[in-house]
């Protein structure tokens, strides 16, 4: 559950410079360049942390002298006034990174407190929660970390590492069949193929064609149920569209494998954190 460093990185130093642009005006004109201090990160409200080696790069990306210690692991659940790192060092790189740093702290968190709380919607079901690419541009890599700290699982993370013959892919190709027989013909034998289906007569053409995965998109519930059934063990379920708190068990009790759910990711509000100098 590591993060590529590398990239986080590059994403820290792009927001970076988005909100530094030719320097931090205030700071530079407030705060002596050799004063030392020290910082604390706090919680506001209860949630899931997840973002922390990330804040930590935000931080070291302008001083690589900043002492920082997360007091806490991601994936751990917090209480309003929670300590949950300390930052020592060059006082004025610190300020310049706070907002920045708190910006991805508070959307990682969020995405992750969100995700948990729909994880445990479901306890006791064999349903798995899954996020979507419906993620904020350049930053999927966070966004689908965050849903794996709130105990979530990742769907694909692009284009290019699983295949979803989509309702437009169909319309392309004229028909379920044509394009699961399409898809044979090119792909990697190892990927398996899903299908989305929108009804009965839907799944019942996916899995003639092949699909060993069916995505269950926006159907009733009696309908998803139903399609369990016919599967039979022939292809893996997936439960998509107009998934919320309120309607998920019932979703998950119908027997499906996976709900996958965009509003992880592009709804989940941010979860507030301050920094607050000493």
């Amino acid at each position: 559950m590591s993060l590529p460093m590398d990239q986080v990185g590059e994403i820290v130093r792009t927001a970076l410079a988005e909100d530094i642009g030719s320097g931090d005006i205030t700071t530079a004109a407030i705060v002596d360049s050799a004063q030392q201090g020290r910082a604390v990160i706090v919680a506001k409200e209860e949630g899931i942390i997840a973002g922390l080696p990330v804040v930590r790069e935000a931080f070291l990306a302008l001083d690589s002298t900043i002492r920082f210690n997360a007091e806490i692991d991601d994936g751990n659940r917090v209480t309003p006034n929670t300590r949950v790192a300390t930052i020592a060092g060059p006082v004025a790189p610190i300020l310049t990174a706070e907002r920045t740093a708190l910006n991805f702290l508070m959307r990682i968190s969020g995405i992750a407190t969100l995700t948990a709380r729909f994880v445990e919607a479901i306890a006791g079901t064999r349903a798995k929660i899954l996020d979507t690419r419906k993620t904020a541009p350049g930053l999927r890599l966070l966004d689908k970390y965050a849903v794996r700290m709130g105990g979530g699982q990742n769907h694909r993370f692009g284009l290019y590492d699983a295949i979803l013959i989509k309702e437009n892919h169909i319309s392309a190709a004229g028909s379920i069949t044509a394009a699961v027989e399409r898809m044979k013909s090119d792909a990697d034998p190892a990927r398996k193929i899903e299908v989305e289906a929108r009804s009965l007569e839907e799944v019942k053409e996916a899995l003639a064609a092949g699909a060993e995965m069916i995505l269950l998109d926006n159907m009733e519930l009696a309908a998803m149920a139903e399609s369990v059934k016919l599967t039979s063990g022939r292809a893996i379920c997936e439960a998509s569209g107009g998934v919320t708190l309120e309607n998920v068990r019932a979703v998950a009790e119908t027997g499906v494998d996976f709900i996958s759910i965009g509003l992880l990711t592009h709804s989940a509000a941010a979860l507030d954190f301050s920094l607050e100098l000493l």
